[in-house]
């Protein structure tokens, strides 16, 4: 039977894995470093994948393909499940599987030393580029938006910056995406609560401040927002 169903362009395809979580059938998976459709069967043709995709490799075509199976889907969806409970982040590309990280109730910072400290990651991955803007976790929560080096520099950062927080690192200098884009979507399409930025002395951290304010705007959303200033001595100069 003819029907819509999507149609990847490996030429465009980067790898970077959002559509796979974007797709709540199955339906793709990295493979060789590029997104592939594993089954005609899973895809429903809704594209909930093709927003998620940063370089529009994905599209939608209409064309003779099996019918969509929601018994098969299920099937597949109850086996990843199993697979991924046996060995985490088996398959597909580790960096991308948005997942949210349940802990106990966090102690107290430890009074004796050498006692270990709880990270307090919240969720999945991390870093900006790889964040699915439509993860689950996003919606009503507070986030700390971290340069890569804050965590490094400020040695408390886990109890004091990211308890309670959906944290999103990246560096405005090495990484080759504009983040006011990647933001604008994110505050956009979730309930944000509220923003906290972490961001070092250096002028080239200016830049995540200066995409988070962009975003801010072009969002048309009005969420209370505050910057932290961190040393390169670890210290906090301004908050």
């Amino acid at each position: 039977m003819k029907r819509k169903i999507i149609k990847i362009d490996e030429e465009k395809c980067n790898g970077c894995g959002l559509c796979v979580n974007a797709c709540h059938e199955g339906a793709l998976q990295l493979i060789d470093g590029k997104a592939r459709l594993v089954s005609e069967s899973y895809c429903d043709g809704l594209g909930d994948c093709l927003p998620e995709c940063p370089t529009g490799a994905i599209t939608l075509e209409e064309r003779e393909a099996a019918d969509y199976d929601e018994e098969a889907v299920k099937r597949n969806m109850e086996k990843n499940k199993a697979q991924t409970e046996a060995a985490p982040l088996a398959c597909g590309c580790p960096g991308t599987h948005a997942k949210r990280i349940v802990k106990e109730q966090p102690k107290p910072a430890p009074a004796v030393s050498g006692e270990s400290i709880q990270s307090q990651l919240g969720q999945w991955p991390c870093q900006l580029k790889l964040v699915p803007v439509g993860a689950p976790y996003l919606n009503n929560a507070h986030l700390l938006i971290a340069a890569d080096c804050t965590a490094f520099a400020y040695a408390d950062i886990h109890r004091r910056f990211m308890r309670n927080k959906i944290t999103l690192i990246g560096c405005p200098k090495l990484d080759d995406i504009d983040y006011s884009e990647k933001l604008t979507a994110i505050f956009k399409q979730n309930h944000i609560k509220s923003v906290t930025i972490l961001r070092m002395e250096v002028p080239c951290c200016g830049g995540i401040v200066h995409a988070v304010k962009n975003a801010l705007v072009n969002s048309g959303k009005m969420i209370p927002w505050s910057v932290v200033t961190i040393s390169a001595d670890g210290r906090i100069l301004e908050e």
